[in-house]
């Protein structure tokens, strides 16, 4: 499973009911559905498909604070193997087969590439939300707590006063690994308590 974090203003619901809007069509059925803070949507072959092998596909949205983690999973592609595997044995044993099977090798070689359609559309969303794939603004930025200055995330000491800036910087939650900045006593993302 593969996984990539969106950082910014994006509403998990409203990305995953694009995918499931623009995967459903042709040969392929797509839905979507929202459990919690997580959105789903599954990506699969019709079942009176007419041509080409089966596969599916799914996808997780989880909003986390501010951030949409996206993850998706291993394609299935066993059916479609198959079904291209039977073109060529096909056109092997009578080269004027393969004039019967070419919707049957279009359908499979564009369902290979699924999962490369599904990224680039997280990642077209992300950009037109005006998110992306760094830290949030807000975490981009720490203010000194002596002269209020904006200094930049790891830096020692205040660029404007010379104060040490260790009180301030954010850190990570030892259960999930999220970010946590230094006044919050407990994880936005699992809740743990902090010390």
């Amino acid at each position: 499973m593969k996984t990539k974090r969106y950082h910014g203003e994006l509403d998990h619901e409203e990305m995953a009911a694009t995918l499931a809007n623009f995967f459903n069509r042709g040969g392929l059925a797509a839905q979507s559905s929202v459990r919690g803070d997580t959105a789903y949507v599954s990506i699969s072959t019709r079942e009176n498909r007419s041509s080409g092998g089966r596969t599916s596909l799914a996808v997780a949205l989880a909003k986390r604070g501010e951030r949409i983690e996206a993850s998706v999973g291993e394609q299935s592609v066993l059916g479609l193997a198959g079904s291209l595997g039977a073109s060529a044995l096909l056109t092997w044993l009578n080269p004027m087969n393969l004039l019967g099977r070419l919707d049957d090798i279009a359908a499979d070689i564009e369902n290979l590439s699924l999962e490369q359609q599904v990224w680039k559309l997280l990642d077209r969303m992300a950009a037109n939300g005006g998110a992306g794939t760094q830290l949030a603004r807000r975490l981009q930025r720490m203010a000194c707590s002596y002269c209020n200055t904006a200094n930049a995330v790891g830096e020692g000491r205040c660029v404007a006063c010379g104060a040490p800036m260790g009180d301030v910087q954010p850190s990570g939650c030892p259960k999930c690994g999220f970010v946590v900045l230094a006044n919050e006593k407990a994880c936005p993302n699992c809740g743990q308590k902090l010390k």
